[in-house]
């Protein structure tokens, strides 16, 4: 038999994850990694290209090891990352410079931008879907205006996932479901808009092909990395949209939460529905040619939950540890316990999606008891989990708002969707469906099937998708507990809006805020 592989570059974590023709996963290997502020630039998060290779590498052999494979074994291999990072390269190939998915280095530089060009980042978001708080052309400006003799060597750009495969293959490419998050991209075209860089002074010939997905790139070069020469390299695609492909999620209309360190809440459309006027959602190419997607983002909502767990539960994670379980298992077993609302908890996290004027309050908890039968690690949990949920359902209600999409079910996964209790909040929450994939990891499935469509193992997408995703349980709300989930909204989403205005009076710190605000 053979097999493929996914290597999915996550913002927390990068993995190596191995499935059969059949969809079954087979073996992974996974490493943490952190993306550092870069000294003296405040809001920067640095993506370490040699570091990040030697642990993508250590993934990748140790997940064939797990499997007892070899590289031979290997069919293809296909790349899926965290959307938004990019990394910028010299004429021969050779990474100069890269950035993870939320840095916020180019304030300044989107200042410049709206201040110099009336109306522009509106104008670019009609044909991209996207603004300038996670582009790419106000990063590429900060560079050029700080760092002139990199940004006169720039010769590429590529998305992270790109990365991968062009380490592996020296093919230098990206997709539209990745490389449309940049902003520099036509939603309808899936193709680049150059430019769009010539309007603000910038290079308009370093975007490279545009290959959808499942195009073979070549063969692996870099034997280093375990796999053969033998190998089919594959185009891939963003994390998002390849994960809602492995959750079934390939028809206009269908809708899907990911739950991992961001929550996306993603709603496929026609490609040619045009964003919303007030710029609160987000638009992207999906992976399937003709579709794009509207998506909310719940910003660090699995960053913050593995933050509590570090932070305040070593008693549970000894606990987890005598038992053999994992320690969100033991906390979630606790917070069953937890009526609904957590005793008031309000946690001070994530805001909604406002896309167009994008920044969140000081992270904190809110009415918090002295108390401790009420006030305690399981309440403050539950509360996490409830918070989540709750900023997922009013990011789906905007979708809902300008698509006229109706959401009755949503198919979840993620980390987030191992938790029981936690698949149930959200049902409870929106009051729709929750449906749970086999495979909940399904962004790695996802990019299997993209490696498998270049092998020649499936023709599409669609047609993978139909075949290799199968469901493990289904959630039904409790409409009583929606009811109360309702009014706890409403006030969470007053209290929230009185904590960003101690943000703007300088009060307190925004946990994130969007460059240029």
């Amino acid at each position: 038999m053979k097999y493929l592989m996914a290597i999915d570059a996550g913002t927390g974590s990068v993995r190596a994850v191995i499935f059969d023709t059949e969809g079954n996963q087979i073996a992974v290997a996974q490493q943490e990694w952190t993306h550092i502020e870069e000294e003296g630039v405040p809001n920067s998060m640095s993506f370490d290209t040699e570091k990040n290779w030697e642990l993508t590498t250590w993934c990748i052999q140790n997940a064939l090891q797990e499997a007892s494979l070899t590289g031979e074994d290997i069919l293809a291999v296909s790349a899926t990352s965290m959307r938004e990072g990019i990394v910028l390269y010299d004429k021969e190939g050779k990474e100069l410079w890269a950035v993870a998915n939320v840095d916020a280095r180019a304030s300044e530089e989107v200042k410049h931008l709206k201040e110099n060009f009336a109306g522009i980042e509106e104008e670019f978001y009609a044909l991209s879907g996207q603004t300038f708080a996670l582009g790419a052309l106000p990063r590429i400006l900060w560079l050029k205006n700080h760092k002139p003799e990199l940004y006169n060597q720039v010769a590429s750009i590529s998305m992270i996932g790109d990365w991968v495969l062009a380490k592996l293959s020296g093919v230098i490419a990206t997709d539209p479901s990745n490389g449309g998050t940049t902003g520099i991209f036509s939603l309808k075209e899936r193709d680049w808009v150059a430019d769009m860089a010539t309007k603000v002074g910038l290079k308009d010939n370093i975007f490279p092909s545009v290959l959808e997905v499942g195009t073979v790139m070549g063969t692996v070069t870099d034997t280093s990395s375990g796999l053969s020469t033998q190998t089919k390299v594959v185009m891939g695609g963003g994390d998002v949209q390849l994960g809602a492909a492995g959750l079934g999620v390939t028809k206009a209309g269908e809708v899907a939460i990911l739950g991992g360190s961001f929550w996306q809440q993603v709603v496929n459309i026609d490609s040619e529905v045009e964003p919303p006027k007030d710029m609160d959602i987000r638009v992207n190419p999906h992976v399937v040619t003709g579709l794009s997607q509207a998506e909310g983002i719940t910003f660090f909502s699995g960053l913050v939950m593995r933050w509590f767990r570090d932070a305040f539960c070593d008693m549970e994670k000894l606990e987890a540890k005598e038992r053999g379980l994992d320690v969100y298992t033991v906390l979630e077993e606790r917070a069953k316990e937890v009526p609904v609302g957590s005793y008031g908890i309000m946690p001070i996290f994530s805001d909604s999606m406002k896309y167009g004027k994008w920044y969140h309050a000081s992270p904190s908890f809110l009415n918090l008891s002295i108390d401790p039968m009420v006030c305690n690690r399981a309440s403050m949990f539950r509360s996490l989990q409830e918070n989540a949920c709750i900023v997922s359902a009013i990011n789906l209600k905007k979708i809902e708002a300008f698509t006229n999409i109706k959401v009755e079910a949503i198919v979840f996964a993620g980390g987030a969707s191992r938790g029981a209790l936690w698949s149930q909040i959200l049902a409870d929450v929106t009051g729709c469906r929750v449906k749970i994939p086999k495979v909940t990891e399904a962004t790695a499935l996802g990019a299997a099937m993209s490696a498998g469509i270049g092998a020649g193992v499936y023709d599409s997408m669609v047609e993978a998708s139909g075949n290799l995703v199968e469901w493990e349980k289904e959630y039904l709300p409790n409409l009583l507990n929606f009811e109360k989930y309702n009014t706890i909204q409403k006030k969470w989403e007053e209290v929230y809006e009185n904590q960003l205005t101690l943000v703007d009076r300088g009060l307190t710190e925004s946990m994130w805020k969007a460059p240029g605000l």
